[in-house]
């Protein structure tokens, strides 16, 4: 007989994560690890939300990004808890994110991923928030065999932690 150990659930095991529910907007600015120069910028909107039943939630963040030429382009990342930490796994990506240890503030958390279109690329991401959960800072470091060649700067504040109800207007005015 195998003695199964029960997880807990994604709300109880990762609290950090579970506070950054909600829709929040932003601008992406993307710049030349050498010459610093900003080579990409878009406006963005993120719905991130846990969905399923109680106790047995997974994390789904979908991402909407629009370019003021008129571009939009929208990703979704479905993902699960396993071992301490957020997975996913999908035609762009795979990676994971955990909170950072030790984080006296419980403010910080790291992500890791690698592009599967792109060998030789991985990614790492720093996300801070602020003490009330409604205004946060991320920081993308972009490797390419072993050297930082991009960073992605991202600005973000919580529209409204209710996406279910959130009525989409368009691309965002920030």
């Amino acid at each position: 007989m195998v003695n199964k150990v029960s997880q807990p659930g994604i709300r109880e095991a990762m609290p950090l994560l579970c506070n950054n529910e909600g829709v929040w907007e932003g601008w992406y600015r993307y710049y030349d690890a050498k010459t610093g120069e900003l080579t990409d910028q878009h406006r963005s909107r993120l719905f991130c939300r846990l969905v399923g039943e109680p106790g047995h939630e997974e994390y789904h963040q979908t991402n909407h990004y629009f370019w003021d030429d008129g571009r939009v382009d929208v990703r979704d990342f479905p993902a699960w808890y396993e071992d301490g930490r957020i997975r996913w796994d999908n035609e762009l990506i795979k990676g994971w994110a955990a909170a950072m240890q030790p984080d006296d503030y419980n403010r910080s958390t790291c992500l890791n991923w690698t592009r599967h279109n792109e060998p030789g690329i991985y990614l790492y991401e720093m996300i801070q928030v602020n003490e009330d959960f409604t205004k946060r800072a991320r920081t993308w470091q972009w490797f390419r065999d072993g050297e930082c060649y991009q960073r992605t700067l991202i600005d973000e504040r919580l529209v409204t932690r209710d996406w279910q109800n959130f009525q989409d207007t368009g691309a965002p005015q920030n």
